[in-house]
């Protein structure tokens, strides 16, 4: 199986606008594909990858430093690092930063809790090295006030109040530990109520959200940017949400002055793109330049 598939690799490159002998950041290596994207488009610059899962290096290292010897270094380490990442590797300006907030389908596939397809633990972090709250303490110990709030601020949940007091009902019987009795219990509530999208979904966007503290690193991150970027370098963000878009989006507006936005209009995966990929299809790309 693919480990992932990587999003608008062409829009990354076009919006990248890459200068030879450079020095670009992914933020989010995953599988590789994008870091991959920007070697071919030029084997000269030099890409730095970072990510906060081992097992994407673990598993796609490999064939990325066989095929561009000497041209990635590999950084175990979280994007809201950015600067004290690059700092520690002797670097403190790059030519260009890219930075794909989804969610890879290994670790949808794989990863404790993050699939309500597959019964696993609930527990939805990203890298038990760099966090210890778990999806099932969120699920068992919240009052219903704060998991309503949850469901609704991160998941934009309308039937979240709902969904809240049957998970606490349901917790007076036993314990919450599993993705599917959770899913279970979500679907009791609500039904299915669009094709092909499952009840839950929503509800387990919210608290991967929060484990993983998701919007807080965005927004550490992109406060980060400009300090990091020469003038001239790019930044290129890919969102799966609204409420990643309009942190990317109110980001650049406040750096304006010191950022210029090239994409007036948001960039959204074509209709080839999402055939051969349905992933994509809530792909959202933004980039800007540092003046």
């Amino acid at each position: 199986m693919t480990y992932h598939i990587s999003v608008m690799p062409k829009e990354v490159i076009d919006y990248m606008a890459i200068k030879p002998q450079g020095v670009y950041v992914d933020c989010t290596f995953g599988g590789g594909g994008h870091t991959r994207a920007l070697l071919e488009a030029d084997p000269t610059i030099q890409v730095i990858a970072l990510d906060v899962d081992p097992e994407a290096f673990e598993h796609n290292r490999e064939a990325i430093e066989k095929d561009f010897p000497g041209s990635v270094r590999f950084i175990w380490a979280n994007f809201v690092t950015l600067r004290l990442a690059l700092k520690k590797i002797g670097i403190t300006h790059v030519d260009g930063i890219l930075a794909d907030f989804g969610t890879s389908q290994h670790q949808i596939t794989h990863k404790p809790g993050f699939s309500f397809s597959r019964d696993k633990k609930l527990d939805m972090r990203m890298s038990t090295a760099h966090g210890t709250l778990t999806a099932a303490q969120i699920v068992n110990n919240a009052s219903e006030h704060e998991l309503a709030t949850i469901f609704w601020r991160y998941g934009e949940e309308r039937a979240g109040k709902q969904i809240a007091r049957a998970i606490v009902q349901a917790r007076t019987q036993e314990k919450i530990t599993t993705t599917l009795q959770l899913a279970d219990i979500i679907k009791g509530v609500v039904g299915y109520q669009k094709k092909n999208v499952h009840p839950a979904t929503r509800v387990f966007q919210a608290l991967r959200i929060v484990v993983n503290h998701e919007l807080e690193h965005i927004e550490g991150f992109l406060k980060q940017v400009p300090e990091v970027l020469n003038s001239g370098g790019r930044i290129v963000c890919i969102s799966f949400h609204s409420l990643e878009d309009r942190l990317v989006k109110q980001a650049f507006r406040e750096q304006k002055g010191v950022v210029e936005i090239v994409t007036p209009k948001v960039i959204v995966p074509t209709t080839e793109e999402i055939k051969r990929n349905p992933a994509s299809r809530s792909a959202k790309l933004r980039a800007a330049q540092k003046i």
